[in-house]
């Protein structure tokens, strides 16, 4: 499949979905009051997507590369984030379990995007010798 607009990668669907339920958990209970946990984490998990995004409209693939590595460090920053509210019990361990997993499988497919185009840009290195 060709990708056409940002919206066709597959890590940034994930990383859609990752923010979506990231901002579900944060408007419940105490956590609604823990304001600056509440707005890093919403902003951790909100600039996984984003620079999937910005990174799309790079002029290189290793540009490209550059902005998929950020987003790939934000969905870890999510995952720790996600520590500091089961530990102060706004969410549960179920809740926690089920967020930090997608963020795991967020980020192993920015990683997986990341290879495939360092791959490919190395591929067309050689062509062009």
């Amino acid at each position: 499949m060709r990708i056409k607009r940002f919206e066709d990668i597959e890590a940034w669907q994930l990383a859609r979905q990752l923010a979506r339920k990231v901002y579900g958990l944060t408007k419940k209970g105490e956590f609604v009051r823990d304001f600056g946990l509440k707005k890093q984490i919403q902003n951790a998990a909100g600039s996984s997507m984003y620079n999937i995004a910005e990174g799309f409209d790079s002029e290189t693939n290793n540009e490209f590369v550059r902005f998929l590595r950020y987003a790939k460090r934000f969905c870890t920053e999510v995952q720790s984030e996600l520590y500091m509210a089961v530990d102060q019990q706004y969410i549960t361990r179920s809740e926690f379990q089920d967020v930090y997993d997608h963020a795991g499988r967020t980020r192993a497919t920015i990683r997986g995007f990341i290879n495939y185009l360092l791959v490919y840009e190395k591929d067309q290195r050689k062509k062009e010798l």
